[in-house]
C-alpha cells in the first residue's frame, strides 16, 4: 500500500515525532511505501492569497491552482491511504495543518461538481494530546474533534477512516512517561497493520 503522511509538529525532539517514527517503522516492517510532507521543515505556505480565496469563494476552475498546492494533490492521488501526525494545540490541529486543508481542499479537486480527487482507501489521525482519554470524553472533546476531522474534512473522500488519542503526552504529567513505550508500541503496531 502507498502511504500519503502529513506531518504537522514544530518541533524535531518531539513525542509526537516519536510516534510518528515509530508508525514509519511499522509501515517499513509489512513492506508498504510512504511519503511524507512535512508541513514545518517544508514551510508550506497556509494562508490563502487573494486569488486563491477568489478561486475558492466563486467556484473558479479556470482560476490557476498554486503549484506548492498541485505538489500536495498529486501525492495524494498518488497514494492509497493518508495519514495525519500532529498534536492537538486548544481541541484542535495546528493552525499550519488546518492551513494545508484551507488551500489544498480546492474547488474542483477535493469537492465540487468535478471533483479530481481519488477516493482514498483508508485514513488515520494519530494524535498526540496533553489530557487524558477520560477527559476528552466526559467533556465531549474527543467527540468533536472526531466530527470535524473525520466527518466533514475526510467526509466521503475517504473510505475507512479513524482518529487514534495518544494521551497524557504533556511534559507536566507522570503518565507521559508511564504510557511512553505503550503509545510508541501502538504507533508501530498500526503502521504494520496497514
Amino acid at each position: 500500500m502507498k502511504v500519503f503522511i502529513v506531518y504537522c509538529h514544530p518541533c524535531d525532539d518531539s513525542l509526537t515525532r516519536q510516534i510518528r517514527d515509530n508508525f514509519i517503522k511499522g509501515l517499513e516492517s509489512a513492506g508498504h511505501s510512504y511519503t511524507v510532507s512535512d508541513l514545518y521543515k517544508m514551510n508550506f505556505r497556509t494562508d490563502m492569497e487573494e486569488a486563491e480565496y477568489r478561486r475558492e469563494a466563486f467556484y473558479r476552475l479556470d482560476s490557476p491552482v498554486p503549484a506548492d498546492v498541485l505538489a500536495e494533490q498529486e501525492k495524494i492521488n498518488a497514494c492509497d491511504a493518508i495519514v495525519f501526525i500532529y498534536p492537538v494545540f486548544w481541541s484542535e490541529a495546528p493552525a499550519k495543518l488546518v492551513g494545508w486543508f484551507d488551500r489544498v481542499w480546492t474547488y474542483g479537486f477535493a469537492y465540487g461538481n468535478s471533483r479530481k480527487m481519488k477516493q482514498l482507501e483508508k485514513a488515520v489521525v494519530l494524535v498526540s494530546a496533553g489530557n487524558l482519554l477520560e477527559y476528552f470524553e466526559r467533556t465531549g472533546i474527543g467527540a468533536a474533534m472526531k466530527k470535524v476531522f473525520l466527518d466533514d474534512r475526510l467526509f466521503d473522500r475517504v473510505r475507512q477512516k479513524e482518529m487514534i488519542i495518544f494521551d497524557g503526552t504533556s511534559r507536566e504529567k507522570e503518565e507521559r512517561n508511564l504510557k511512553l513505550d505503550s503509545h510508541l508500541k501502538k504507533a508501530f503496531s498500526i503502521g504494520a497493520g496497514f
